[in-house]
């Protein structure tokens, strides 16, 4: 039975005319697997993105040590595996490796202890990885977003008081769309930006570092 992730991205794949190759993103070889075998089938690939992530806000007291394992094992071993693989992959064709961290770690919000040290992490791995493969030409870039619309945040975005708080502390005054995210992960991917490596791009509407 195909998982819920699967349902989703087979339209997109369909569209694009493009294969799709399930794995579990947590399973450090088996990422390592798919994209050797992603690179027999279509060759060498030009970059790797690593879309994972959660939603999770708790203060730290109020956080189980389960869901703290949780946490670190969606947003940053999958993002590890992706880094691992690429260096696996792409040292004799370069390319271009983006991560997705979040506005919450690179300034304070209540109640994401446990999701910004995560997503923190993501921008620490990417930073050394870019560091550690740069002579073999593979960039690693981060792109750190606001609150976005999609299924996994319509707890917030679709709640009248909640989503007033968010849009509040968002200078641009509203949320952001998949499209939005999506643009500065092509950006980043594409070869005539080659020379752009270590770098974290708040896609946030002000949110990280702008006073509304």
């Amino acid at each position: 039975m195909a998982s819920r992730s699967e349902e989703r991205l087979r339209p997109l794949a369909d569209e694009l005319g493009a294969e799709m190759f399930a794995v579990d993103a947590a399973n450090v070889d088996a990422v390592a697997n798919v994209v050797t075998n992603a690179q027999k089938e279509l060759g060498d690939l030009d970059g790797i993105v690593n879309c994972v992530g959660s939603v999770f806000l708790k203060p730290a007291h109020r956080t189980s040590i389960e869901e703290w394992d949780e946490i670190l094992t969606t947003n940053l071993t999958t993002a590890f595996a992706v880094v691992r693989a690429a260096g696996q992959t792409l040292r004799n064709s370069g390319g271009s490796v983006v991560l997705i961290s979040t506005a919450a770690a690179r300034t304070g919000l209540r109640n994401h202890e446990a999701i910004a040290a995560a997503k923190g992490g993501v921008i620490s791995l990417a930073l050394s990885a870019a560091a550690t493969y740069a002579r073999s030409n593979i960039r690693f870039n981060v792109v750190a977003p606001g609150l976005v619309r999609t299924p996994a945040t319509t707890r917030i975005t679709e709640n009248e008081t909640n989503a007033k708080a968010s849009l509040s502390m968002h200078p641009l005054g509203r949320f952001g769309e998949p499209e939005d995210i999506a643009a500065a992960i092509q950006w980043l991917l594409d070869p005539e930006n080659s020379w752009v490596t270590g770098q974290v791009i708040g896609v946030d509407g002000g949110l990280a570092d702008l006073k509304g």
